[in-house]
């Protein structure tokens, strides 16, 4: 790749970055499906014509900012179902990570939690493809830890997918508690705890009363 090359596919990769950081900044007060296209290259000070260049539509590029929300989500997902600690330093490792997470990424929280239901579709499935593929690492993670012994898959893709959707349930709840309102962070961590407490019991005791088949 020649030096002048070099430089257009740096600047090419500055602007379709520029593109997805005014897009979050707008879907704070807003649903992707009421963005306008050129309310974001507004933002970024180019051409409407120009975005074409970098994403096909709008939709194409809300899927873009799936991969890069989820992208940051992921390590805090596969650092919380560690199998490190016991069950109550557990749950607060996750706690502390998720409240984490939200406050350093508050715009990626609140776009996954408006968009995972929202009226995008192309959106909607490409949040579903990415939230499904982490189940499935959750669950390989899990299968590896020693209370899960005797688990079947599919009940271990089970506790993944309950651990996945909870974590999201308190990063949306984290979302309106920040930081700078203490009170309100405790009552939520208190309901998080209590609520990651139930998995990790039900999680314990799931293989009781279960016979050497397997049949509950």
């Amino acid at each position: 790749m020649s030096h002048t090359s070099g430089i257009r596919q740096a600047q090419k990769l500055k602007t379709r970055q520029a593109l997805l950081d005014a897009a979050l900044e707008l879907l704070e007060g807003q649903s992707l499906s009421s963005l306008g296209l050129r309310e974001v290259t507004r933002a970024v000070g180019i051409a409407p014509t120009a975005f074409y260049r970098h994403f096909r539509s709008v939709e194409d590029l809300g899927v873009a900012l799936v991969e890069e929300a989820l992208g940051s989500l992921h390590p805090m997902i596969r650092t919380t179902v560690s199998p490190a600690g016991e069950g109550e330093e557990r749950i607060a490792r996750a706690i502390e990570l998720i409240a984490g997470h939200v406050d350093a990424h508050p715009a990626h929280v609140r776009f996954i939690a408006r968009e995972r239901h929202g009226g995008v579709r192309p959106v909607r499935e490409a949040i579903q493809e990415q939230l499904a593929r982490f189940t499935a690492e959750v669950g390989e993670a899990l299968a590896g830890d020693a209370e899960s012994a005797g688990w079947s898959e599919e009940d271990l893709l089970m506790l993944a997918q309950l651990y996945v959707d909870q974590m999201l349930i308190i990063a949306s709840l984290f979302l309106e508690a920040p930081a700078s309102a203490p009170e309100a962070r405790e009552r939520v961590s208190k309901v998080a705890a209590r609520q990651l407490r139930l998995i990790h019991v039900g999680r314990r005791h799931w293989l009781d009363g279960t016979d050497t088949a397997g049949n509950r």
